[in-house]
């Protein structure tokens, strides 16, 4: 099935990527004036990293409930970092409401679940280059009488999932103006939601959405048409340890440059919203 794709705008990048910019070079600054042993060290040392993900992510850092096996283009360039390194690969659930706790408490070395770069996520952590940028999206039931496309969300009775402290939440508080939000706990109750007819449609992104698509026959993806809110996603740390962070850093210019990112990313169908620059 061919999933459409708004093509992401330059200017909407540009300005988060001057977010990002503003946010790093201040936790730079910091980082300078309280030097202390590098986290790097402490892997070398170890010889281990320890790597935050959510869990229930399709496409990015998904465990299959059936085999406990983990896939996605993150779980792919996380072993593939534990390589570059020497080290072991220890994964560490998390999910999105945990995300900046998880990092600040040093329970993981690294968050690497597609992370949406936020003004409000920036102010706390630190975030590498974006290596892939993604719209949102909505699944509804394909039996749905209702929503058909883009324009029937928003409208008088239309009830709209979206998973608790994911961008998404933040975004369609701020977009719809008619349909009623439903704030759920998990990926799982949204996709129950709608399914069970208590939710009209569900709103998440491309990876997510192009794998609901493809695991179930009820779900049908309805795109915006023209782009609507396009996220640069990152791997994010704690900041203050730039040893560790330009490591990161030298690992992923060299998988853009080399073509392992768009191997990664081709291996799990992401291929379109990748990031190489």
């Amino acid at each position: 099935m061919r999933i459409p794709v708004t093509s992401p705008l330059p200017l909407q990048l540009a300005r988060w990527l001057l977010v990002l910019l503003g946010a790093t070079l201040a936790q730079g600054l910091a980082s300078d004036a309280h030097a202390h042993q590098s986290r790097l060290d402490r892997i070398i040392d170890e010889k281990r990293v320890r790597v935050c993900i959510w869990p229930e992510y399709f496409g990015m850092t998904y465990r299959d409930p059936a085999t406990h096996e983990l896939r996605g283009i993150d779980i792919d360039l996380a072993l593939e970092l534990g390589r570059e390194l020497n080290v072991s690969v220890e994964f560490v659930d998390s999910s999105f409401p945990r995300l900046t706790k998880d990092l600040l408490n040093d329970n993981c070395d690294v968050a690497m679940f597609g992370v949406g770069i936020t003004a409000e996520r920036a102010e706390e952590l630190r975030f590498t280059a974006p290596y892939l940028a993604s719209d949102i999206y909505a699944v509804a039931p394909r039996s749905s009488r209702r929503i058909n496309q883009w324009d029937d969300i928003d409208q008088p009775g239309v009830v709209v999932a979206v998973a608790k402290g994911t961008i998404h939440e933040r975004v369609m508080i701020d977009k719809l103006r008619h349909a009623r939000l439903a704030v759920l706990g998990s990926p799982h109750a949204r996709e129950e939601a709608v399914e069970s007819g208590r939710a009209d449609v569900f709103i998440t992104d491309y990876p997510f959405g192009h794998r609901m698509v493809d695991r179930s026959d009820w779900a049908r993806l309805i795109s915006p048409g023209t782009p609507y809110h396009i996220t640069p996603y990152a791997w994010a740390v704690a900041p203050g340890d730039a040893p560790w962070f330009n490591r990161l850093e030298t690992y992923l210019r060299a998988i853009k440059h080399d073509g392992r990112l768009v191997r990664a990313a081709r291996r799990h169908g992401l291929e379109p919203i990748v990031i190489t620059r």
